[in-house]
């Protein structure tokens, strides 16, 4: 057989192969899709940022250990202040596995409080307005982490509930954080605390605190366990508000609030 015939029979070969594997991987792409894997591509990008053992050690079916072995990375990472490299780890880590919420919480914990508390406190830079930028784009940065994080899971509740936490402690957005807050409230899974936070969030938001109050005093109505001090604070500041009659307004004990 000359040259040319055993390579016409190798391209035909691998035409039979290609063909034969064409239904399984139209399968794998379905339940890929069925199960939220939205853009975890084993691609030259990922293959370029983990190298090249690793990148075939996961096409090779590997990706859990990969990415679990990167996460044992990111622990040096974060004692070296390596922030940079750690983007890297983490953007290869959800990428592997864009099912595993930890990844996504962690990578968002250590940008938007970690990375961005080291920005602004950073003694190498001595213009403020320079450090208060990066410490927003590290902010920024956590975030995206949680929103592609919901995008591949957004039938898990954790997300919603951490991306609530940082749209009000870090991003002071109140509008943004009740909807996150209400979202996780929907799952039967959710925190006991997700309501409450969303109506506390809700009351926050200029404009909006007829419907604030509402929610509020549907918890209040519940019982007495949900009569914590703070939904007691921001009920009476929507009585307020609202100049609700004292006749309608909820009883609350003298020195309960202090």
């Amino acid at each position: 057989m000359s040259q040319t015939q055993r390579i016409a029979a190798l391209l035909a070969m691998l035409l039979a192969f290609g063909l034969a594997r064409l239904p399984l991987e139209r399968d794998i792409a379905r339940k890929h899709r069925a199960a939220f894997f939205h853009g975890a591509k084993l691609d030259l990008h990922l293959r370029e940022q983990i190298g090249q053992g690793a990148f075939i050690a996961a096409l090779s079916g590997f990706r859990s250990v990969v990415a679990d072995f990167l996460w044992i990375q990111t622990a040096t990472a974060w004692e070296r202040t390596e922030w940079g490299r750690m983007v890297i780890l983490y953007n290869s880590m959800t990428t592997l596995q864009p099912r595993l919420t930890l990844f996504w919480e962690e990578a968002a914990w250590q940008m938007a409080w970690n990375a961005s508390r080291n920005a602004r406190d950073n003694p190498n830079q001595p213009r403020e307005a320079l450090r208060i930028r990066a410490e927003r784009q590290y902010i920024e940065l956590g975030r995206d982490y949680l929103e592609r994080g919901i995008r591949n899971n957004p039938d898990r509740f954790i997300l919603f509930d951490r991306l609530g936490m940082l749209l009000k402690e870090k991003v002071k957005d109140h509008a943004a954080s009740a909807a996150a807050y209400a979202k996780a409230a929907e799952f039967k899974d959710a925190y006991s605390y997700e309501k409450r936070f969303a109506a506390y969030e809700l009351s926050y938001c200029d404009g909006r605190e007829a419907e604030a109050y509402a929610s509020l005093r549907r918890l209040y109505d519940l019982g007495q366990q949900e009569r914590l001090p703070t939904l007691l604070r921001r009920l009476r500041a929507m009585e307020q508000k609202l100049s609700i009659p004292e006749n309608q307004r909820v009883y609350i004990a003298p020195g309960t609030l202090q």
